[in-house]
């Protein structure tokens, strides 16, 4: 039964398999730096907006990315949030130059035993660079084998975890082509077995299904609550640049941004200048954009500078601020020449 499932997926996956760049390589460097950007950010906006091969550009192997300045990295990451991807990314490329001479080890332990390299990832770069049946969960992977199995065991519950491991391990292991396997488990999920309207006609394993009700699986325990948030920062430019605010908190330390309105004028806010809205992982965050030159002089903690214009675009800074900075620099009194 396995078998003959995974040669299913296998031969579907060849036929119809779309063509991402970090399928047309085994290079385990590219694909880490591919699933790692994938997993938080969709497919489209890693491919349509050029982070990929911008980044591959700029920091084409593991010794050029271990050796980079954090700035830099952090800059060719802006825009994919969830900054710790970045730095997790390069503390891995320097303990590969360290302990490895800046190469991947092949074997699936020394994968998994490295920094930052969870199960998935290892089971990606196993299988997709180095053709070892080694399986891979992730949330396409896990939709499909729940229906597949009609499986109702929430899938964030240790037993559901340990189940899908278990089947995705059976069907790794009972092809040939693990490679292929991996990708069409995932490239179902994305493309037929969708979580709200799965295209079950066009399934081309459906006569392995089991489940009742596809639309209704998997099953999650825990579902996340989504908490709304008010931010407000201040704008405040003269002559020498814009006041900006280097972060030290642990999810975007050392990006740039728009300073806090200082507590003290919580109550009696400045006059608004703009407002807009952003996501970030639980969050959904109202960005308040304040006239704060009225406030100056005054002194301004160590992480705050004034940046000049010419030095802005290459700042790595959060993409919410970076577009709100730059809808209010083309009104404001001093240019970027």
């Amino acid at each position: 039964m396995a078998a003959s499932l995974s040669q299913t997926l296998v031969t579907w996956f060849l036929e119809t398999g779309r063509d991402y760049p970090w399928r047309q390589t085994r290079d385990p460097y590219a694909i880490l730096v591919s699933e790692v950007m994938l997993q938080q950010t969709q497919i489209a906006t890693v491919l349509g907006k050029g982070y990929f091969s911008r980044w591959l550009e700029r920091f084409p192997d593991i010794t050029t990315l271990a050796t980079a300045s954090e700035e830099d990295v952090l800059k060719a990451w802006e825009g994919l949030g969830y900054y710790r991807r970045a730095r997790n990314l390069q503390k891995l490329a320097q303990t590969l130059v360290a302990e490895h001479g800046g190469q991947f080890p092949s074997d699936p332990t020394s994968i998994r035993a490295l920094p930052g390299i969870g199960p998935y990832t290892a089971g990606a770069i196993a299988s997709f660079a180095f053709g070892l049946k080694e399986p891979i969960v992730d949330g396409n992977v896990a939709r499909v084998l729940s229906r597949l199995d009609n499986d109702a065991t929430p899938i964030d519950s240790t037993a559901g975890s340990k189940r899908l491991w278990a089947r995705a391990t059976e069907l790794v292991k009972a092809t040939d082509d693990p490679r292929a396997l991996n990708s069409a488990l995932m490239e179902l999920g994305q493309t037929v077995c969708k979580p709200a309207n799965p295209l079950c006609e066009e399934c081309p394993v459906r006569r392995f299904c089991r489940a009742e009700s596809p639309a209704l699986l998997p099953i999650k325990a825990n579902r996340t609550e989504i908490t709304d948030l008010d931010e407000h920062v201040l704008f405040i430019q003269t002559s020498e640049g814009v006041l900006l605010e280097q972060e030290t908190g642990k999810r975007r330390t050392g990006l740039w941004k728009l300073p806090a309105l200082p507590d003290a004028f919580a109550d009696t806010p400045p006059p608004l200048l703009m407002k807009s809205s952003y996501g970030i992982t639980r969050y959904r965050v109202k960005l308040w954009v304040h006239e704060g030159n009225a406030l100056t002089p005054q002194r301004w903690p160590e992480n705050h500078r004034f940046m000049p214009l010419t030095e802005i675009a290459t700042a790595a800074m959060p993409s919410p601020y970076r577009r709100a900075l730059e809808k209010l620099l083309k009104t404001a009194t001093f240019r970027l020449e």
